[in-house]
């Protein structure tokens, strides 16, 4: 009875885990649709992407004073033991992970689609797996090959260098700088071996990504324009400031919440695998709110670099553990189990394995 009752669990956990993370790629594949209008009708990226992870960390905060400890946690013993045992992978979230990769995925789409710029990005997977190869000889898996190959044809259609659609040098180039500021976080802080709860280093890595884009435009070295206050849709008008509210806190603070929930009861590659939905999302979202409609070679690219993905990731090894990063949130939340996973240990060592939280 106690088996039955525990593999139950394990199943309700799984089924929970499924539709946040459908909530969650669903949630983060609507940012490019809301932040095209903006900057259309003059905002700067920049500005936009400040303000986006400005107000999602601000969100998040509450959840991660809560996984600090509550508010008796609120100390400034806390404040200085969190930079000093998790300062460097604060920074390099904020910095690679949010302020790079954020900013020029929004300059991408101010000059192309949205679709095509998410999957230029969403290739990040398969460099980091060439860039360990050609760096530091860990030649990757015959999985991992394949997806480079599949990948790199793929890059090929979504560009339509062999087609008739327009893709603009420029755009793919910021979508290339996104891809580069993903990657490279990812392969820095894969070296770290950190049990930071991913609430705290959202919350933090974005409120210090929006200090930094902050400081950027106080000192006019990145434009930080404010543009009308009526963004347009393929069809309807909004405030802009509800579309800024919705990029924080839809986007952002609820895109990562359930992202985090997700990883935790799917465990991180299997998340990671429903996290490719966000590509999907980010099209379905173009085309009911811009009118985007991508070229047919350009859907066929789509497919061929998710596949690409999921073949490089299926090589991975094992006890790969890269920790969490966007816009690839749910498959780099570092693992560290629950309470609730602990429990079920004891009683069933299968059943706790499956719900281990991310």
């Amino acid at each position: 009875m106690t088996h039955d009752r525990t593999q139950s669990d394990a199943a309700s956990r799984r089924r929970a885990g499924l539709i946040l993370a459908l909530v969650s790629a669903t949630s983060f594949g609507l940012s490019g649709a809301l932040g095209t209008p903006l900057m259309t009708a003059g905002w700067s990226a920049g500005a936009v992407v400040a303000i986006r992870i400005g107000i999602g960390g601000l969100a998040l905060l509450p959840f991660a004073i809560r996984d600090l400890g509550g508010i008796s946690a609120l100390r400034w013993s806390t404040a200085t033991t969190l930079v000093r045992d998790h300062g460097r992978t604060i920074a390099l979230y904020g910095f690679l992970g949010m302020a790079v990769a954020q900013f020029c995925y929004f300059s991408a789409i101010e000059h192309m689609d949205v679709g095509p710029a998410l999957l230029i990005e969403y290739t990040a997977p398969v460099v980091v797996v060439a860039w360990m190869w050609a760096i530091h000889r860990q030649r990757p898996s015959r999985w991992a090959l394949a997806g480079i190959a599949v990948s790199g044809v793929g890059l090929i259609g979504v560009l339509d260098l062999v087609g008739g659609a327009s893709v603009s040098p420029i755009g793919a180039l910021w979508a290339g700088g996104a891809m580069l500021g993903a990657a490279g976080y990812f392969i820095i802080s894969a070296k770290e071996n950190d049990s930071l709860p991913p609430s705290v280093l959202a919350a933090s890595g974005m409120v210090f990504a929006a200090t930094l884009l902050g400081l950027l435009g106080l000192v006019h070295a990145l434009p930080m324009t404010i543009g009308d206050s009526t963004a347009h849709f393929a069809g309807f008008d909004a405030p802009a400031w509800t579309v800024l509210a919705a990029l924080g806190l839809v986007t952002a603070a609820t895109a990562y919440l359930t992202g985090i929930g997700a990883a935790r009861r799917l465990g991180a590659r299997l998340a990671s695998m429903f996290a490719l939905v966000e590509v999907l999302a980010a099209v379905v979202w173009a085309a009911l709110l811009l009118d985007q409609i991508p070229a047919a070679l350009q859907i066929v690219g789509g497919v061929l670099i998710v596949v690409g993905v999921i073949a490089a990731k299926i090589g991975e090894p094992s006890t790969s553990t890269a920790p969490i990063g966007e816009p690839l949130p749910l498959s780099h939340v570092p693992e560290f189990p629950d309470d609730n996973a602990a429990e079920a240990k004891t009683s069933d060592n299968d059943a706790a394995t499956s719900a281990r939280e991310t």
